[in-house]
């Protein structure tokens, strides 16, 4: 086999708006730039919230896809392993962005998530700590890294606003996204003296009990266009999550914008750079150290534009032709 034209296809468990999703679609315009022909295989509906330049194909159930004209096929969530093996076999990968087993959410899921994780499938892991996890199951495991798309990248900005507008993406009701801890450091700097407008972003909406009241602006199920606008109109990004976070893409987007970055000090985000000169970091799941580390990025002006050019500097790195190369190269070795 030859690089030449591979054939590939992406399964997909639905068609709804997911940071695994976003990653996916990038992978496959990626690969569709170096001249691949690439498919989404979906059991959901029409792609409503983002471009993508693959075939889309729509199905009842993964497994009834006929893969046989297909050189790879791309397992994503873990739900979609075994139709990959069952359609493939020898010819089946796994795209991991996160092990599903560590988030609360999945944990009655446990053993389904190491059956699937089991099944013979070489990996590949968008950032270097998922290299051992993965290593668990497969010793075929390659780190490809992880695309920002171009639309984020931005002269940066001339002037801030006032009040700083600080932007929180994620779900609340995802308790490792670390919304709660966010909304307690906001709290505490607000009561210190701190005046700023926040900016929330969530792809489920407010959970039930969410401090609405806290906001200026909350933004649900936002297309990718509307994204980027959103990002570019603030001055100062958060980013709380806590250990189990796949990778983060929100922070390396809002990096990419020119938005200086606190950040938890996660293995995904510190996989950013080898430096952790590029962020402002604080301990995962403590409101504390999140506090103290906002209100001096908040306070600080100097910091905030080394930290504005540094960071801009560092989502260099999560450009889509490296990574695309990257997964070619790992397919044409199996």
């Amino acid at each position: 086999m030859n690089a030449a034209s591979l054939r590939i296809s992406y399964l997909f468990e639905s068609s709804e708006m997911a940071g695994g999703h976003r990653v996916a679609l990038a992978q496959a315009d990626a690969l569709i730039a170096r001249g691949h022909r690439v498919r989404i295989v979906t059991k959901g509906g029409p792609l409503t919230w983002g471009r993508s330049n693959a075939t889309w194909t729509h199905v009842a159930t993964l497994e009834e896809y006929d893969a046989g004209g297909d050189d790879f096929v791309v397992g994503t969530f873990y739900k979609t392993l075994p139709a990959a093996h069952a359609i493939a076999p020898g010819r089946a990968v796994h795209l991991c962005q996160g092990y599903e087993a560590l988030i609360p959410h999945y944990a009655e899921e446990l053993a389904a998530i190491e059956r699937a994780y089991s099944l013979p499938l070489p990996k590949l892991v968008v950032s270097p700590h998922l290299v051992p996890i993965c290593a668990r199951f497969n010793d075929r495991v390659e780190c490809v890294g992880q695309i920002v798309d171009r639309v984020f990248y931005r002269d940066l900005p001339a002037r801030e606003h006032d009040p700083l507008r600080l932007l929180l993406v994620g779900e609340m009701q995802a308790g490792f996204r670390g919304v709660a801890d966010a909304y307690a450091a906001i709290r505490a700097a607000r009561a210190a003296g701190a005046r700023f407008d926040l900016v929330r972003v969530s792809s489920l909406g407010p959970a039930d009990g969410e401090p609405l009241h806290e906001s200026s602006e909350f933004h649900t199920a936002v297309t990718n266009d509307a994204m980027t606008g959103i990002v570019h109109s603030c001055d100062i990004a958060i980013a709380p999550n806590h250990a189990v976070e796949g990778f983060g893409l929100p922070a390396a987007e809002a990096m990419a914008s020119g938005l200086p970055l606190v950040a938890t000090r996660i293995p995904a985000y510190l996989s950013f750079d080898g430096h952790d000169d590029f962020a402002l970091f604080a301990d995962p799941g403590n409101p504390e150290s999140l506090t103290a580390a906002l209100s001096r990025m908040l306070g600080d002006g100097e910091l905030r534009q080394r930290l504005r050019l540094r960071g801009r500097r560092v989502a260099e790195s999560f450009d889509a032709a490296p990574v695309a190369m990257r997964i070619e190269r790992f397919l044409l070795s199996l």
